[in-house]
């Protein structure tokens, strides 16, 4: 490995701090800063390190992880949560700081502009007993924080001295060997002075305030921002972009199907998790997958990027199977069923997808098969005879997702036949601790079965190089990428791609003529096959890497297989198949203090959430204010009310309201004549910063941060108008009325930007403000285009239509009432650590109980001898099912017998003081 470093550069001084740290192996090269190192970049970038595959990284904080993580351990949520604190919310900060302090000369202000960060840094310290940020060892987040800082906490002229933990901690990480002698290198002992020349090449920064490093479930929006310090110039550049003609800068044109990728554009193909076919989405699918794609495709339509954006149900498997039998349909009559259901959900959200689609289709068996031999082709295919577990009682082998028992790695209790949802790892069905089938609840066997394999040990090398390339030149989540190392961490093992089924792509080997493949091989071919409906030059997207850009959207579940899985097929298949290039990961939402539960009544499923009466823009805002992007989040009623009563009405509605009603009230409908003085001034550089700092998180996909920048500038607006009071001035004499006309110009110019930031989160509220602004298109199709414009669009003379409010209040009562509603009912004595048994909720609530059944029902208590009596009943009534299932008797007699088998076992399970109904886990069931 070979690190490339600059003198002078403070990103350089914490690279070179965590090499001599770590004591890694490695050669260093001092570079000048215009000297270009990784060939794909058309920038110079350093720090850069060149790993041993040839492969380069040049973010900061990625390199020092990486070498932290060499020898030891992975690095902790905690630890990754102060990385990104740093790069997001220090950096900016001081950045602005070491430009003042070194070109400047305003070292006396420095102190100022820091001090919110370091009170975020100085009370966590505080706060803590540990030595170091993490814990009592030095992490990757110690060695690059107090990189960062070194410049200006070892210069005494700053005085920063106030903040005594962050002083005793720096003291603490400075005496760690290595730390020293990396700042010597750096910055040769001249100190601040070191780094004029890097400074003179960077361009002039903007600055931020802090933030609280540790996520939550409140919005970055919350964190209010102290006044930013505007210099003349970005006056000056504001109102030169605020004079510009917008209908010049727009660049953005009506979408024109099919869309395909052009020469000279960024062709950007987006993609979601495909939902379940069977699986009503509730609110933590819609915000994990189809909602933050939605929101994606359409700022990146804004921003002029060619973009294709495709969704679909994925319909193959044994749910599918079983949910046909639940409902007596075909498995064909129940994918037609629900692609409805999830077709109506999606459309009622503005999910604006360019085609949703299905995997039951011709396409995706042409292009599986072909893949398929692709593989066998290039003997990236293994046979082998494996164990799977069969039951007895249901006369079938079992597909993974309908067993369950105890994780062999973790102990969890409710492991599922693949994979375990609380620590992650792969299983195979039969490595799990006291199996059941979900079905019946019985014990299956062990039986042997032939089955293919993709070999995924022998692509690994592949994967790696492709992996290195994609998660340092891409934006991958922090969680998928920690997921990606994790499976990769122990080496990869061959992977079944097979199942004994009858619902799925048939495979076309011969001696596998009655197998179908398993539905993560095939259920990712789904993008190709789904894009292949849509247009038959799909190909132009699919097997075109150097021309399009990927991004996959889902929830941490899915990642293993977007990651791992699918790119080893494509890589196998060698076909110059366009693989992701940025992998966007969200974790969980919760609802309120339990998970979703659509058995219990518990949460907002996509079907209910229109029965409300809350606008879908409203849901769209509030999902995406508590977007789970670094940590589990939770929706909560209370706190959705408190948003919209806040936010939306009091904040954003506010004041394109006020700005409108001037307009209309004051000036006859017409914007009055602007001239702007320095205060107004002032506001465009502020709002054009805040537009700025949104676009520069939105291409990073930071969807949930981005939309604090929105919030913010309506907060800018109120306050202006606040200050101003045009409702006076207007009474008063000729300057007073012209000072109530510019300040009525402004903030209506800054409310159709808003209407324009606004259209990927609430894409109808967004429209309503500019029909209600008589906005031109060109606002649209150029205010988000390059680093942003805020230009003045809409003229002195220009007549806006009518104005009316755009949000109405959530009260208590009707919160409350909504609350219980999607409560549910759960036993207040159940354990939350407790095996919940699945029981008959699925089953048709006609069919009524015997008598013997009813009379041991009036019966159940927590006495143990009415639990035997009701396990004899279960036994007799198991009995009797399997009776009728080998001597092949009707369905609809089986049927009868089976619910009231699964009626007894929901007494039992209430007998025995165990909850009955399922719990359903979160993230995308496959």
């Amino acid at each position: 490995m070979e690190l490339f470093v600059g003198e002078g550069n403070p990103h350089c001084l914490k690279v070179l701090a965590a090499l001599e740290v770590t004591g890694v192996q490695c050669g260093v090269q001092f570079i000048n800063h215009e000297e270009k190192v990784v060939p794909f970049l058309s920038r110079p970038a350093l720090p850069a390190l060149l790993l041993p595959s040839r492969q380069h990284l040049f973010s900061p904080n990625t390199i020092c992880r990486y070498l932290f993580e060499l020898n030891g351990p992975e690095s902790s949520n905690q630890c990754n949560q102060w990385l990104e604190w740093e790069a997001t919310v220090l950096q900016p900060v001081l950045f602005r700081a070491l430009h003042m302090a070194v070109l400047q000369g305003k070292g006396s202000e420095v102190a100022k502009v820091l001090q919110g960060p370091l009170n975020v840094l100085d009370q966590s310290l505080g706060k803590g007993s540990t030595a170091y940020l993490t814990g009592e060892a030095l992490s990757v987040a110690d060695v690059v924080l107090w990189g960062a800082l070194h410049p200006v906490l070892s210069d005494s002229s700053l005085a920063l001295s106030a903040h005594q933990s962050v002083k005793a901690w720096f003291d603490r990480v400075a005496a760690v060997r290595g730390c020293q002698s990396a700042a010597q290198k750096v910055l040769q002992g001249k100190g601040l002075e070191a780094m004029r020349s890097y400074m003179q090449k960077q361009p002039a920064p903007q600055s931020s305030q802090g933030r609280d490093a540790q996520p939550c479930n409140s919005s970055p929006a919350e964190s209010e921002e102290g006044d930013r310090v505007v210099s003349e110039e970005e006056m000056e550049a504001a109102v030169l972009t605020w004079g510009k003609d917008l209908n010049a800068c727009s660049q953005a044109t009506e979408k024109q199907h099919p869309i395909m990728p052009q020469e000279g554009k960024r062709n950007v193909l987006i993609t979601s998790a495909l939902p379940y076919v069977n699986n009503v989405p509730h609110l933590g699918n819609i915000i994990g997958c189809v909602l933050s794609a939605d929101v994606f495709s359409r700022y990146g339509r804004l921003r002029g990027w060619n973009a294709l954006f495709v969704c679909g149900t994925d319909e193959y498997g044994t749910a599918t199977e079983n949910k046909a039998r639940e409902e007596g349909l075909t498995p064909k009559q129940i994918c037609d069923k629900y692609h409805a259901v999830h077709s109506s959900i999606y459309k009622w959200f503005q999910i604006d997808f360019d085609f949703f689609g299905r995997t039951t289709t011709e396409k995706q068996t042409e292009i599986a098969q072909d893949i398929f031999w692709r593989l066998q082709k290039n003997g990236f295919l293994v046979e082998d005879t494996v164990e799977q577990l069969r039951c007895e009682s249901c006369q079938r082998f079992l597909a993974d997702r309908f067993v369950e028992g105890t994780c062999p790695h973790c102990s969890y209790p409710e492991a599922r036949g693949d994979q375990c949802d609380k620590c992650g790892r792969l299983i195979n069905a039969v490595e799990l601790r006291e199996p059941q089938c979900k079905v019946c609840r019985q014990t299956p066997v062990i039986r042997s079965s032939k089955h293919l394999f993709l070999d995924l040990p022998k692509l690994e090398s592949q994967l790696e190089q492709w992996l290195e390339k994609s998660t340092s030149s891409g934006d991958w989540t922090a969680n998928a990428k920690q997921i990606t190392r994790s499976w990769l961490r122990d080496g990869l093992k061959p992977r079944c791609i097979t199942r004994d089924l009858l619902w799925g792509t048939p495979v076309p080997h011969p001696d596998f003529k009655e197998k179908v493949f398993y539905v993560w091989f095939d259920a990712p071919i789904g993008y190709l096959s789904i894009t292949a409906n849509y247009t038959n030059q799909w190909e132009k997207w699919w097997k075109n890497p150097h021309q399009v850009e990927l991004y996959n959207f889902m929830a941490k579940d899915n990642v293993p297989f977007h990651s791992v899985v699918f790119p080893c097929s494509l890589l196998g298949a060698q076909d110059n198949y366009t693989l992701v290039n940025h992998l966007v990961a969200t974790e969980y939402l919760n609802y309120e203090d339990t998970k979703f539960s659509k058995s219990r009544g518990i949460g907002v499923f996509g079907d209910m959430a229109k029965d409300t009466g809350i606008p879908s823009d409203v849901w769209r805002f509030y999902l995406l204010y508590v977007r789970p992007e670094g940590q589990d989040s939770a929706f909560s009623w209370a706190d959705m009310a408190l948003k919209n009563n806040s936010e939306l009405l009091n904040n954003l509605g506010n004041f394109i309201n006020r700005a409108g009603m001037f307009v209309t009230k004051f000036f006859e409908g017409c914007v009055p004549v602007m001239e702007l003085q320095q205060e107004d001034k002032k506001l465009l550089a502020v709002v054009g910063w805040e537009l700025q700092q949104y676009i520069q998180l939105m291409d990073k996909v930071k969807i949930r941060d981005a939309l604090k920048h929105i919030l913010n500038i309506s907060r800018h607006g109120n306050q202006y108008i606040q200050v101003n009071e045009p409702w006076k001035k207007i009474k008063g004499g000729e300057s007073e009325r012209r000072r109530a006309g510019t300040v009525t110009g402004v903030s209506v110019n800054i409310a159709c930007l808003l209407s324009v930031m606004l259209l990927p989160y609430m894409p109808a509220v967004s429209q309503t403000i500019r029909d209600q602004l008589n906005a031109p298109q060109s606002c649209v199709n150029a205010m988000l285009q390059g680093p942003g414009t805020f230009a003045c669009a809409l003229r002195a003379g220009h007549r806006i239509g009518a104005v009316s409010p755009l949000f109405q209040k959530l009260e208590a009562d009707q919160i409350e009432a909504l609350k219980k509603r999607f409560g549910g009912q759960q036993p207040e004595d159940e354990p939350s650590n407790k095996k919940v048994q699945i029981g008959a909720s699925t089953q048709p609530a006609a069919v009524p109980a015997p008598a013997a059944v009813a009379q041991v029902q009036a019966a159940v208590g927590s006495d143990p001898e009415k639990a035997k009596q009701l396990a004899k009943a279960v036994a007799e009534q198991g009995e009797k099912v399997r009776a009728l299932k080998s001597q092949k008797a009707e369905k609809a007699v089986i049927a009868g017998e089976v619910a009231k088998l699964l009626d007894l076992k929901k007494q039992l399970a209430l007998a025995e003081g165990k909850n009955p109904e399922p719990a359903t886990q979160k993230g995308k069931k496959k």
